[in-house]
C-alpha cells in the first residue's frame, strides 16, 4: 500500500512538473503565435470593412450610371435605386447632389417644394446669389431620417472641397470626417455625374458636363463594428482618420495595425485583442491553455452559427417543398424586373399561375399527394420557363413567373403552353382533371406602374380566367378595366 502510494506520488509530481515544464515552453510559443494571429485580425478586418466600403463606392457608381442616364428622375425612382445602397453595404444614407445654374434656382425650389439654404452658426439661411448651386436634390437615409433637401453643399468648407475634387477628377472622393447631416460623426463620399454622351477627358469638360453627384454617407464607428464583425471574439478596435480615434476609448497597448482604403482616402485601424498570454506562473499558464480551449470553442460555434444563419437566410428565400423561390424573392426580383424594364424601356410579363380544384386533390387524396402534385406542378414550369425567367411558389397551389423582355403575345404563348402541359399530365393517380389557370400582366410601359399594381392585374386576369371556366389563360387590359369591365 506505502510503495503503491509513493510510485502514485512520484507520478503526481512527475506529470506536475513535466505539465508546468511544458506549459512553460508553450506559453513561449503562444506568445510569439498570438501576435501573429493579432496581426491576420488586423488585416481581416481591414479586408471586411474595406470590402464592405468598396461594395457600397461601386454601388454608388452604378447610381450615379443611372442618374447620367436619366434626363429627369421621380423621388420614387431614386428610392429604387437607393434602397439596395443600404441594404447590401455599409452606406448609412445615399443623396443625388444637382447642379443648379442660377437661372434655374427658382425652378429647383419649386420643384422641391424647398429653398437652397447654406449654415450658418446661427441656423440655416437662405442661400445667397451665385453663379450655380450643389443641394441635396433627393436623399434617404437607414435610420429613417434624412439629409435636408435643399442644403446646398458648394458652401460647406469641409464638404465643398470634395465635391469640386471628385467633380474635376472623375472618381470617387471622400470628404474629411465631419459631423453627418443624418447625424453621427462619419465622412461622405462624392461621386460625380456626367450629362450623358458628353466628353470628359479633360478637367474643363469634366466641369463643362457635370450635372450632379451620387453622394454617400459612412458612419465611422459603423465601419468600426463590421471591423470588430470579422474576427471570432470580441476586440479593441480604433479606426484613426486625421489624428481622430474613433471606436473603443482609450489607449490601446500591444496592438496591430492595418490600413483602409475608403475612396481616395486611408484609414488606420488598429487592434488590440485582450487575450494576450501574459503570466508565466504555472497557475497563469494553466489559465492560457483554458483560453486557448474556449477560443477553440468559440471558434466552432461561431461556425456552426454561421453556417445555421447561412442555412437560415437560404430557407427564408425559398419555398422548402419545391425549392423554388418564395413570396419575398419573388417581390425582391418583380421590383428590380419592374425597375429595370422602366429604365430601359423594355417590355415585360408577370404570370400568376393557379391549380384548379386543387382543394379537391387535398380532400380526396390526402395532403401528401397534394404535395406530390404541387412538386410536379413545379417541375413542369421547370421545363417551361428560361433561364433568364423567375419562377416562384407563392404559397399554396399559386405559382407565379416573371418573364423579362417579353412582349404579350410571347407570354400568353408560354401562359398557353403552361396550361396545355398541366391539362395533358396526369398529376395524381386516377385523377385527370387538374388544369391550371393563368393570369397575365405586362410592365414596361408606364414608369409609374408599381410591382404591387401589377401583381394586382396579374391575379385579376387569373381570377378572370377561374370565372371564365378555368383551365385558360386571360390577360389584364387597363383599358377594359377602366372602362367598367374586368380583364380579358
Amino acid at each position: 500500500m506505502r510503495v503503491r502510494f509513493w510510485i502514485g506520488l512520484l507520478a503526481v509530481f512527475l506529470v506536475g512538473g513535466g505539465s508546468i515544464a511544458a506549459a512553460l515552453i508553450v506559453s513561449d510559443k503562444e506568445a510569439e503565435r498570438f501576435d501573429q494571429v493579432q496581426r491576420e485580425q488586423a488585416n481581416r478586418s481591414a479586408r471586411q470593412a474595406e470590402s464592405l466600403a468598396r461594395l457600397s463606392i461601386g454601388q454608388l457608381a452604378s447610381a450615379a450610371a443611372f442618374f447620367r442616364a436619366e434626363d429627369h428622375f421621380t423621388e420614387r425612382d431614386f428610392d429604387i435605386i437607393a434602397e439596395p445602397l443600404l441594404q447590401h453595404g455599409a452606406l448609412n444614407a445615399a443623396a443625388f447632389i444637382q447642379r443648379v445654374p442660377a437661372p434655374e434656382r427658382r425652378a429647383f425650389e419649386a420643384r422641391h417644394g424647398v429653398p437652397i439654404f447654406e449654415p450658418t452658426p446661427s441656423g440655416p439661411v437662405k442661400a445667397r446669389p451665385r453663379a450655380e448651386y450643389f443641394p441635396v436634390a433627393f436623399a434617404v437615409s437607414a435610420f429613417g431620417t434624412a439629409a435636408p433637401v435643399g442644403y446646398d453643399l458648394a458652401v460647406d468648407p469641409v464638404r465643398g472641397p470634395s465635391l469640386m475634387r471628385a467633380a474635376r477628377t472623375g472618381e470617387a472622393v471622400a470628404s474629411p470626417p465631419v459631423k453627418l447631416l443624418i447625424g453621427g460623426l462619419g465622412f461622405n463620399v462624392y461621386h460625380p455625374v456626367y450629362r450623358e454622351g458628353a466628353p470628359t477627358a479633360t478637367v474643363a469638360q469634366r466641369m463643362a458636363a457635370l450635372i450632379g453627384f451620387a453622394g454617400g454617407a459612412f458612419r465611422v464607428g459603423d465601419l468600426a463594428a463590421a471591423a470588430n464583425g470579422s474576427v471570432p471574439e470580441p476586440v479593441d478596435v480604433q479606426l484613426h482618420v486625421n489624428g481622430t480615434a474613433v471606436g473603443d476609448p482609450g489607449q490601446l497597448e500591444d496592438t496591430a495595425q492595418a490600413r483602409i482604403r475608403i475612396a481616395d482616402r486611408t484609414l488606420v485601424l488598429i487592434l488590440s485583442d485582450p487575450n494576450r498570454p501574459g503570466a508565466v506562473l504555472p497557475l497563469a499558464i494553466g489559465g492560457v491553455g483554458i483560453s486557448l480551449a474556449i477560443l477553440l470553442a468559440a471558434l466552432i460555434v461561431v461556425w456552426t452559427r454561421n453556417e445555421r444563419l447561412q442555412e437560415l437566410r437560404r430557407e427564408a428565400r425559398q419555398d422548402p417543398l419545391t425549392g423554388l423561390k418564395n413570396r419575398r424573392s419573388f417581390d425582391d426580383d418583380l421590383r428590380r424586373e419592374v425597375a429595370r424594364s422602366n429604365r430601359h424601356h423594355t417590355p415585360g410579363a408577370l404570370l400568376m399561375i393557379d391549380l384548379d380544384h386543387f382543394k379537391l386533390v387535398n380532400d380526396t387524396f390526402g395532403h401528401p399527394a397534394g404535395d406530390r402534385l404541387i412538386k410536379e406542378v413545379a417541375a413542369i414550369l421547370r421545363r417551361r420557363i428560361r433561364e433568364s425567367d423567375v419562377l416562384a411558389r407563392l404559397g399554396g397551389d399559386e405559382f407565379a413567373v416573371i418573364l423579362p423582355n417579353t412582349s404579350v403575345a410571347e407570354a400568353r404563348l408560354v401562359a398557353e403552353a403552361i396550361v396545355t402541359t398541366v391539362r395533358e399530365q396526369s398529376l395524381v393517380k386516377d385523377e385527370k382533371g387538374v388544369t391550371a389557370s393563368v393570369g397575365i400582366a405586362v410592365f414596361g410601359d408606364d414608369p409609374r406602374h408599381s410591382p404591387e399594381s401589377i401583381v394586382s392585374e396579374a391575379d385579376t386576369a387569373m381570377y378572370a380566367a377561374k370565372d371564365g371556366g378555368r383551365d385558360s389563360v386571360r390577360v389584364f387590359d387597363r383599358q377594359v378595366v377602366h372602362n367598367g369591365h374586368r380583364a380579358g
